[in-house]
């Protein structure tokens, strides 16, 4: 399909300079094929043409044929408009544009026939449609048969230069009547046989003309099984080839340094899942070949232990590590966790942050390249050229989705041969973004929490009970327990009726004079942030206000309550993020969702999950569900290697495992894809990767 992929949209009958210009910057559609695969996003059944007389409240988009009986313009200025009654022998109805009034008069005429397609509305017992949709009847014109008429997205801008759906549509018919028959396939010959996948050509032609609803199921399955299918092929071609060629450290033994740990200063069994986790680290980092695998944990599952321990086998096999985190707060708080479960073991284990001081620094740069320095914890000052290791083996990252693609590939630089790499996440990734955004890495999942963790309890309450919420504050402070209050909103925002931080303070102060109430958010200076927290943590503090500065990596395992303000501004995922703040000691804890009355569906389905769920990765795919892969954080389509065209990676998951099912026997027979029924699949690969830039080497 080469032949079309290079010619300009421009000379495509129709289209000229000036809506080439707008069709290139409003959707990105440059040539023949940008516009073959720019596919409707909805159909409307036009089989039956109705006769006017038929015409009830019930129908929604009708097809008339007729005549123009009269036309007249009505008012002036902004409110003026064209009207045309329209007849066909049974009836009579209004046309109305209040747009492109002097076009239609010129182009309109009470000679020819039309067809006319649109939605009816009555006012004062008469039917009228306004804008219609309109062609002359011509039957010595040439047409593509479709019974389901095909809408495109189009914008305002788009409109202005008349560009709407139907612009769209006679340009595609303008394509299929150059090119009969001459748009080339793009998979082999033999998997179209052999999973009965409806051939290129028909299915681009089904998809924007289709005559019946079986026949476009048929191509609109074809279309996204390939689009699918390569971003499969690419992640896992791109797996393939790294594990083959990029070399790794071996970490051949597990040594004096892991096992003084595990028998001396471990302070709890770990549970299955954190032994079969270190399990499959082991396996990957005796190999010879890279590790780059993704570590999925609930919110208190354990995954720093296993980091740590992951950290000791490099050790023990003379490498350093580090560990990445993205806040200073969380950066610290694995360095107190660390040193704490190190106790009494001679290792040396420091921290980097934007605010360590130049002579710590200049120290610990120093033994770093001496290799005195075993592990270095930080953030993103990890990141900084000046920081240069003596033999780095392994590098863990924290919270990974906060990070840039081009950040992370900056640590796997510090070696001459790259690092063992541990993404590790405590926001549950759905089952189809795994094998999608992070489909080239091996993932590792703790389903499994430390024993003695009681499930916390989630409660939705309305603003009404506030006395009763208040009551229950001092039972569970009295206990001896702490509080969090957690706001969305900074300062007063005129436009949402929230409850703000400031706000939230004074009444908590005022609520509850005989407690500690201090207060965190995100502008507040390092410091200051710090020395609230530490305030809340070492429990001088007995409530803590603060915005979703908190959601990762607040470890206070006394707090037993966190309260949720506005809960319905927040997402699934991040409720559930916020909710893991509590629960981390032998206590019972509760999560309190405040929200006004007046709440949409899924807002409601929102707090019903939560209240019925403290499964992450069950709320992680009910939040793709309602809100879609799109708009969850640090999964942006951008983060596919392809961009989904028809496709949808939630509605179509069970397609995708079957196209990855398919790409694994290709790569298992034919890893490089050498054979010649495979050259297709390079030179299709090669085409996508010019249309975006592929990052699949970098974890």
């Amino acid at each position: 399909m080469s032949d079309l992929s290079t010619l300009d949209i421009t000379y495509l009958p129709g289209v000229g300079p000036k809506r080439a210009e707008v069709l290139k910057r409003e959707l990105k559609i440059q040539s023949y094929e940008d516009l073959l695969y720019h596919f409707p996003y909805k159909y409307v059944d036009r089989s039956r043409t109705y006769l006017i007389r038929e015409i009830d409240n019930s129908a929604s988009h009708i097809q008339l044929k007729g005549k123009v009986a009269s036309l007249n313009t009505v008012g002036t200025g902004k409110g003026q408009r064209l009207v045309a009654k329209f007849t066909d022998g049974t009836g009579v109805l209004e046309l109305i544009w209040f747009k492109y009034i002097d076009k239609m008069k010129k182009i309109l005429d009470a000679k020819s026939e039309y067809i006319i397609f649109g939605k009816p509305s009555a006012f004062k017992g008469t039917y009228s449609i306004v804008h219609p949709e309109m062609e002359k009847v011509d039957e010595s014109k040439p047409k593509i048969a479709s019974a389901l008429q095909a809408f495109y997205n189009t914008s305002e801008k788009m409109k202005n230069s008349y560009l709407n759906s139907k612009a769209i549509q006679k340009m595609q018919q303008g394509i299929f009547l150059s090119f009969k028959g001459a748009i080339s396939e793009t998979l082999p010959a033999y998997i179209v046989k052999q999973y009965n996948l409806m051939i290129l050509d028909s299915a681009l032609r089904t998809v924007h003309f289709p005559t019946d609803a079986k026949l476009l199921e048929q191509a609109q399955f074809r279309l996204k099984f390939e689009e699918l299918f390569y971003i499969q092929l690419n992640i896992l071609k791109q797996k393939t080839q790294r594990s083959k060629n990029i070399q790794g450290h071996i970490f051949g033994k597990v040594g004096d340094i892991f096992n003084q740990f595990f028998f001396n200063n471990l302070p709890f069994e770990l549970t299955g899942a954190q032994k079969r986790v270190i399990r499959e680290i082991r396996n990957d980092v005796g190999t010879g070949h890279q590790m780059n695998r993704l570590l999925q944990g609930d919110v208190g599952s354990g995954k720093t232990m296993v980091a740590l321990m992951v950290m000791l086998i490099a050790l023990d096999n003379n490498f350093q590590a580090c560990l990445m985190a993205p806040t200073e707060i969380l950066a610290s708080q694995h360095l107190e966790s660390i040193q704490e479960m190190l106790k009494e073991m001679p290792i040396n284990v420091k921290l980097l942050t934007g605010s360590s001081k130049k002579k710590e620094r200049e120290q610990i740069h120093a033994e770093l390249l001496s290799g005195e320095l075993q592990i270095l914890i930080g953030t993103h000052a990890l990141l900084e050229d000046v920081v240069q290791f003596k033999n780095l083996g392994m590098v863990i990252v924290d919270e990974q989705h906060r990070f840039g693609v081009a950040q992370r590939a900056k640590l796997w630089r510090k070696n001459s041969i790259p690092p063992h790499v541990l993404v590790m996440t405590a926001t549950p990734i759905p089952r189809t973004l795994a094998m999608t955004v992070y489909g080239d890495l091996d993932v590792s999942v703790i389903d499994e929490l430390p024993p003695g963790r009681k499930p916390i309890e989630t409660k939705h309450y309305f603003h009404n009970k506030r006395n009763n919420l208040n009551q229950f504050i001092k039972g569970e402070i009295t206990k001896g327990r702490q509080v969090y209050v957690v706001y969305p909103l900074i300062e007063e925002s005129e436009k949402m009726d929230f409850k703000n931080l400031a706000e939230g303070l004074e009444y908590m102060l005022s609520a509850f004079p005989e407690f500690k109430t201090t207060m965190v958010h995100g502008r507040m200076k390092p410091a200051e942030k710090d020395a609230a927290m530490q305030e809340f943590a070492s429990g001088k503090a007995q409530i803590l206000v603060a915005t979703t500065v908190i959601e990762v990596g607040v470890n206070v395992p006394n707090a037993s309550v966190m309260i949720i303000e506005s809960a319905e501004r927040f997402g699934l995922s991040q409720l559930h993020q916020l909710r893991g703040r509590v629960g981390r000691g032998a206590e019972q804890s509760y999560c309190i969702l405040m929200t006004g009355y007046k709440m949409g569906e899924d807002t409601k389905k929102r707090m019903r999950i939560m209240v019925d769920s403290n499964d992450g990765f069950e709320i992680a795919e009910a939040d793709m569900k309602l809100r879609g892969p799109g708009d969850l954080e640090g999964t942006q389509q951008s983060g596919l290697p392809f961009e989904l065209k028809i496709a949808n990676i939630t509605r179509d998951a069970q397609l995708m495992q079957h196209a990855r099912n398919v790409v694994e026997v290709i790569l298992e027979n034919d890893p490089d894809l050498i054979k010649p029924e495979n050259q297709i699949l390079n030179k299709q690969l090669t085409k996508l990767a010019r249309q975006k830039m592929n990052w699949s080497l970098i974890s």
